[in-house]
């Protein structure tokens, strides 16, 4: 078996003296001693045909010869190619390296790369947003159409919401695996078809599973552009990502009922569909052209293929070896075969055992992590506190102050006043906090404007419920809602912060949890968006059951201000973290792997 400290020469070095000082033997001109040593000829004979055929025949020396797999990183320096000339008259040139700029870690993007990914998102999660309240003006000419209920049209809302809540359990494992881009593309496409044929159907059964699957492709932006910012920025630079975010999924809850609201009184409920279609298509017509992926282990992984095809091409043109520092630290360099591998795809799981962890461990995550189950509770009221209270819309404009359907729709414009407000403010209130010291470096520190703002919520309820008088201008109320929507951000925008920060490896399957009951028990309450006043909603969860009922009974000032005392309680959620959030993060058996 050939020594493995000897370098075996090319078919054009035969002949040739080596270099005395390398390590090997030393080869003269071979005619020289093929007859005076029979040995050697023996020998150089064997070498000549291993050249020839390219290899070994000796098991034991293609083991010797197989490439060394080593772990690549963004951080990893490449060697350098041991040979790129030609060797031999005739040889062809060796490949040209990969263009690796492409397989660049996200985190290292130039800003204005990182921006544009970020407003694109935003973008779409505006418009997915959109969606979720888009639906309900046209629910009177739906009912005539279709000759159902209302309770019976209101359940495209609610199997919306459903695929809404459902498709990010097993979309996100596989954005980990295939990458952000192709998720983002096949799920846009599905949303913007889907729409399509929600203004399409001729049927209400077509309508109901047309919206599930709007509600499926829909999901996707609304619940992983949270991934996306943590993709490409670090922790202490993504507040104004996730306020960007956050501020355009309440934008957008906003902007839907105040558009379709005159589009369903001036023209027929089709073209709350169409519109959106044409919308939408142009964005994820946009992503496809310009989004790229973000996903830094998959990135990595397409970088290791690349580089291995690479050197697959070399070693097939009869470039051999890289230049490899000497383990032994003597400085010295050593020509080797390589090939590059990625630690992430080793310990990866199938996308079935994946999509099984995706499934159980949000919900063993909410029922074993206080902080878990707290801040779901909290974000999740606060999202059924929004519907709620704009549930009334309707009823408090159009029977106490006389507005039109589209005039009352023109009131959710006080809900995109309070997103951009509150973005503006949680992007520059952090800056200065940081600027001036005095934001401490832990979970616990994204909490501190969080306990102040979001008591906004119950402030705006309270206020909601008792300016609904007809004695009383019609601006008053509009403030209020204004006020809790800036409320609400503070909370969403915590949550998200605080969960992130805490659990990280587990970060997903937190906010996953958080997400399923948000959207469960939060977004389907624009099911009693626009209902008649004696409606008696039955469908979405227990909320919707009973909005009309309360606010008719209970009056408009009574059922806000039980809504406002709620939500009072579960301010002290952010204020008992910011004392004994540590205590309680040690006790955490997956928050305290962090920590250790």
């Amino acid at each position: 078996m050939a020594d493995p400290e000897i370098d075996l020469p090319q078919a054009s070095q035969l002949g040739r003296e080596r270099n005395p000082s390398s390590p090997g033997i030393n080869l003269v001109n071979p005619e020289t001693r093929r007859t005076s040593d029979p040995t050697f000829n023996r020998s150089l004979e064997d070498l000549e045909k291993y050249i020839e055929k390219g290899g070994p025949d000796d098991p034991d020396e293609q083991e010797i010869e197989d490439p060394i797999w080593l772990y690549l990183t963004f951080q990893t320096e490449l060697p350098s190619p041991t040979t790129i000339h030609p060797t031999t008259v005739g040889q062809e040139q060796p490949p040209p390296p990969p263009d690796l700029i492409k397989y660049t870690s996200p985190f290292e993007w130039a800003t204005s790369r990182k921006n544009y990914m970020i407003w694109i998102s935003c973008v779409i999660t505006s418009l997915t947003a959109f969606t979720a309240g888009a639906y309900s003006p046209g629910i009177g000419q739906m009912k005539e159409e279709w000759h159902v209920s209302n309770v019976a049209a209101l359940v495209g809302i609610t199997t919306f919401t459903s695929g809404f809540a459902i498709a990010p359990m097993v979309l996100a494992p596989f954005s980990e695996i295939q990458g952000r881009r192709p998720v983002f593309i096949v799920s846009g496409i599905v949303f913007v078809i889907c729409q399509l044929c929600s203004g399409l159907t001729r049927s209400y059964a077509g309508m109901l599973v047309v919206r599930f699957f709007v509600g499926v492709g829909g999901s996707t932006f609304s619940t992983m552009v949270g991934g996306v910012v943590s993709d490409i920025y670090h922790t202490e630079d993504r507040n104004t990502p996730m306020a960007l975010f956050s501020g355009s999924a309440l934008f957008g809850t906003g902007w839907g009922p105040l558009i379709c609201g005159f589009i369903a009184q001036n023209t027929t409920w089709r073209w709350i569909f169409y519109m959106q279609t044409i919308t939408n298509g142009l964005v994820v017509a946009l992503i496809i052209v310009v989004f790229q992926e973000t996903r830094g282990s998959v990135l990595l992984s397409r970088k290791a293929k690349a580089l291995n095809q690479w050197y697959d091409a070399r070693e097939a043109a009869g470039y051999h070896g890289f230049n490899m520092s000497d383990s032994k630290g003597l400085g010295s360099t050593t020509s080797q075969r390589i090939r590059w591998k990625v630690k992430a795809d080793e310990e990866r799981s199938s996308l079935t055992k994946m999509i099984g962890i995706s499934l159980y461990r949000p919900f063993h995550l909410l029922l074993t992590e206080p902080v878990v189950f707290w801040f779901s509770l909290w974000v999740a009221f606060s999202w059924a506190v929004l519907y709620l209270t704009l549930a009334a819309i309707p009823l408090v404009f159009e029977r106490n102050h006389g507005f039109s359907l589209q005039q009352a729709n023109a009131v959710f414009a006080a809900m995109c006043v309070g997103a951009i407000l509150a973005t503006i403010l949680s992007i520059y209130q952090e800056k200065f906090a940081r600027k001036h010291g005095k934001l401490i470096n832990s979970p616990e520190g994204r909490l501190y404007f969080a306990c102040i703002e979001s008591a906004l919520m119950p402030i705006g309820l309270f206020m909601f419920g008792w300016t609904s008088f007809p004695n009383i201008h019609w601006i008053a109320p509009a403030i209020s809602i204004t006020l809790a929507t800036m409320g609400i951000f503070s909370i969403y925008l915590a949550v998200f912060n605080y969960l992130a920060d805490t659990y990280h490896r587990y970060a997903s399957s937190a906010l996953a949890a958080q997400s399923f009951c948000r959207n469960i028990l939060g977004q389907s309450h624009s099911l009693t968006l626009f209902v008649d006043d004696g409606a008696n909603v039955v469908v979405g969860g227990v909320f919707p059951l009973i909005t009309t009922q309360m606010y008719n009974k209970l009056s408009f000032g009574g059922a806000s201000s039980l809504l406002g005392g709620i939500g009072t309680l579960l301010t002290l959620v952010p204020w008992i973290l910011v004392f004994y959030g540590p205590r309680i993060r040690a006790r955490s058996k997956f928050a305290s792997e962090i920590m250790e």
